[in-house]
């Protein structure tokens, strides 16, 4: 029941798979169904992540998340979920990549197609899921941009494409040829997995022998911030970026 009543309020696939996953975990940690469960299970799972698993704080905070949807939504009991407490978040800055070094890892990614997600996240300041879940009909050269459709919060915006992200995505085009999706997985049918493209980049970082906690999402980080220094004013970088909030 869970998933359909998560994909009727119109959340993204991946969402529908976290909070299925949360709650099943919940479920099987006490050996019984939600309608069994209560508050002070709540809580006492929520014990169990902090001190036993010591799940991150994202990974806390989704959990909470899809008990708060699956008691008031699913089972319609508001009272249980407006007492669960978020956790707080650590308050560190982003790790960016200087453009350098971001160009190092591109030289060291083998693979055209992964090389290019990667160059597009640093070049557009998209999302990874934004990029793999691009079409080709999607790029615009004339207009040099680039039509985001499946943004944070089904929202879609218009991001600007540098000439040289035009001249690769063009060459690479004329290489690979997709006819669907811009970065295809086994078939044009279907995105490029998110884990392949987080696995070349953890793979590259250790070839160009960059020693920082990097990740996809880093070359966002790293697009925004080389946006900041060129004087870029912040309501245009978070609009670009596609952030619901200022």
């Amino acid at each position: 029941v869970l998933p359909c009543e998560v994909q009727a309020r119109s959340r993204a696939a991946n969402t529908i798979d976290a909070y299925t996953w949360h709650v099943d975990k919940f479920c099987s940690y006490f050996g019984k169904p939600p309608e069994d469960l209560g508050l002070e299970e709540i809580r006492l799972y929520q014990l169990y992540l902090v001190n036993e698993k010591k799940s991150s704080w994202s990974s806390f905070n989704q959990a909470v998340c899809a008990l708060r949807f699956l008691y008031e939504i699913t089972l319609g009991k508001p009272w249980v979920i407006k007492h669960i407490p978020f956790g707080k978040r650590p308050k560190t800055l982003p790790v960016v990549l200087s453009d350098q070094e971001a160009s190092q890892l591109f030289q060291c990614t083998e693979n055209l197609k992964h090389r290019m997600v990667l160059l597009t996240l640093y070049a557009a300041g998209l999302r990874l899921a934004e990029a793999t879940h691009l079409k080709v009909s999607d790029i615009d050269g004339p207009r040099a941009q680039i039509r985001v459709r499946l943004g944070k919060g089904s929202k879609e915006r218009i991001v600007p494409a540098s000439p040289r992200l035009l001249d690769e995505l063009r060459a690479y085009w004329k290489i690979q040829r997709p006819s669907n999706y811009l970065f295809p997985g086994k078939t044009p049918h279907v995105p490029l997995s998110s884990a392949t493209i987080q696995k070349a980049c953890k793979l590259s970082l250790a070839i160009a022998r960059i020693n920082k906690p990097a990740t996809p999402h880093t070359l966002r980080h790293s697009y925004a911030t080389s946006m900041l220094e060129a004087g870029v004013d912040l309501l245009t970088i978070s609009k670009l970026l596609g952030h619901a909030s200022f």
